[in-house]
């Protein structure tokens, strides 16, 4: 038995003896004198699914996590299990709105269900100090810091000033929105055939040559370079004309 299935069984003991009973014989509609035992069920899901999302969302130091844990359908009608296992995929790391899976694994009938929780990670960002239309290029008085659900949206959000002076809004933002990579326009480096200083990495060493770019070097993306002795390499523009080549 792993540790979650362990960790869902002595939440299941925590409740009422007849809740126990009612998870071995199975769920089915209850009637409305059975919300008690309903609402204990519900809290030994919700408190496995907390456990589980907590340990796997991975938060960084000084983050702080809220999970909501939502609903199984209250028409499902499952088999009699005496062991129930909460999981998520392997490496999976649950941010935002998602599900946790809830598997019988001892019983007549095998079967697998979904729980939807939303997990929540707030710290400290960049948001728009008053509504930006998009199309705006930004400056530092339409920048300052709060606490954000780093979590709501894709995108990585901004969270120094060098990331965001200067660039673009591709889409309107409301006041207090944050500010992520997904919604300004990527910071040109360079142009092709600008003169770009190359910076080669490897274990331990670093090389720095000059070549000619090939292609536009957008912040963080894959640009082909042409060295002095005409060879043609693929790094990263990650500065003013500048590309960083891993070996």
């Amino acid at each position: 038995m792993n540790s979650n299935t362990l960790l869902f069984s002595r939440a299941l003991r925590r409740v009422a003896p007849a809740l126990f009973a009612a998870l071995l014989l199975g769920l089915a509609p209850l009637r409305a004198e059975e919300a008690p035992v309903a609402q204990a069920l519900a809290q030994a899901f919700e408190e496995q699914a907390r456990s589980l999302a907590l340990e796997s969302a991975r938060p960084a130091d000084g983050l702080r996590v809220e999970i909501e844990v939502g609903r199984l359908n209250p028409r499902l009608r499952l088999a009699s299990c005496a062991q129930v296992e909460p999981y998520l995929p392997n490496g999976f790391k649950p941010w935002g709105r998602t599900r946790v899976g809830l598997r019988c694994l001892s019983g007549p009938t095998r079967w697998n269900v979904y729980l939807p929780i939303t997990v929540k990670v707030f710290g400290p960002a960049l948001v728009a100090s008053s509504a930006l239309a998009a199309g705006t290029v930004l400056t530092d008085a339409d920048l300052q810091e709060a606490e954000v659900d780093l979590a709501a949206e894709h995108g990585m959000v901004l969270t120094d000033a060098e990331q965001a002076v200067g660039r673009t809004l591709t889409r309107m933002v409301s006041a207090g929105d944050a500010l992520r990579s997904s919604n300004v326009r990527a910071r040109q480096w360079f142009a092709a055939g600008d003169t770009v200083r190359l910076v080669a990495i490897g274990t331990g060493f670093s090389v720095e040559g000059q070549g000619r770019a090939i292609s536009v070097g957008l912040d963080g993306s894959q640009v082909r370079v042409r060295t002095e002795s005409g060879r043609i390499v693929t790094g990263l523009a990650t500065g003013e004309r500048e590309v960083e080549v891993r070996l």
